[in-house]
């Protein structure tokens, strides 16, 4: 009677632990999806969660630990196991753990800061103090990455990124204003001249895709040159990787335009004194 007992009593644990070990399969197998589930759909529906969450690879990644610790955790209280005592061997561990990846830690955390003071953000175009500049493709738990204009990546850790002098010119608007420096000649109609520039550059303002059709562009005079008047042209891009394009286009057709009106941009003049030079020899 006894060994059958004992032997219905070993059926029924064995049972019970091929009923728990298959829960916990499947328990893992639905975490899994769903962390990745969230990660995709945190991915795709970017644009629209950025106005109430900044969305980054630690975003991602940070989605995907909570859904693993909702799994765990199931898993764990299925098997009869209390959470308390793991908690405390957690915190007791974690404090060398974080004495030995402080500088880790610390990249992590400066990552939660500029992801959620939104002051950098993906897709923003940046300059650092160090001279490095271009837009922001991901913020990850050590390093932002930066994809300067040469198709180059830059890795900045973010502690360094935190403490650094950073120029944002997509704050607060992407548009970036900028001028065109020239010089027209001194026997130069002025008033035909600044009306030519300022129809030229209201024309590249709305035929170029990357100028902004609603901005009115001013001409002003700058300064008495050596070989003619200076002449300050200001635009504006759509962001600042546009005004390239925009500088190239103006200054293209204004060329044209002012050969048209015969209107002229001087060379640099040198005058060499000869009877001084003479006198020295």
């Amino acid at each position: 009677m006894t060994t059958v007992t004992h032997s219905a009593f070993n059926d029924l644990f064995s049972v019970d632990l091929i009923s728990k070990g298959l829960f916990a399969v499947i328990v893992l197998l639905i975490t899994v999806l769903l962390a990745n589930l969230a990660a995709a759909l945190i991915k795709r529906y970017s644009q629209k969660l950025e106005t109430a969450l900044p969305v980054s690879s630690l975003t991602q990644h940070i989605a995907k630990i909570a859904v693993y610790s909702i799994g765990a955790l199931i898993i764990l209280n299925s098997f009869g196991v209390s959470i308390t005592p793991i908690l405390a061997t957690l915190g007791v561990g974690g404090l060398a753990v974080a004495l030995a990846l402080q500088d880790t830690l610390s990249n992590l955390f400066a990552g939660f800061y500029i992801v959620i003071a939104r002051q950098i953000k993906i897709g923003d175009y940046i300059k650092l103090e160090s001279g490095q500049e271009g837009y922001v493709t991901d913020i990850d738990w050590r390093t932002t990455k930066i994809k300067m204009l040469p198709n180059n990546v830059v890795l900045v850790p973010n502690t360094k990124l935190t403490q650094a002098i950073i120029t944002n010119y997509d704050l607060p608007d992407r548009r970036v204003a900028f001028s065109v420096e020239l010089s027209v000649h001194y026997d130069t109609n002025l008033a035909g001249a600044e009306h030519i520039a300022a129809e030229v550059a209201r024309e590249v303002m709305h035929d170029v895709k990357d100028g902004v059709p609603d901005f009115t562009p001013s001409v002003q005079y700058t300064s008495f040159g050596d070989s003619g008047i200076g002449m300050s042209v200001s635009l504006m891009a759509r962001e600042f990787a546009g005004q390239a394009v925009i500088k190239h286009e103006f200054i293209k057709r204004l060329h044209e335009r002012f050969r048209k009106e015969r209107i002229v941009i001087p060379y640099p003049v040198r005058a060499i004194n000869y009877s001084q030079e003479k006198a020295q020899q």
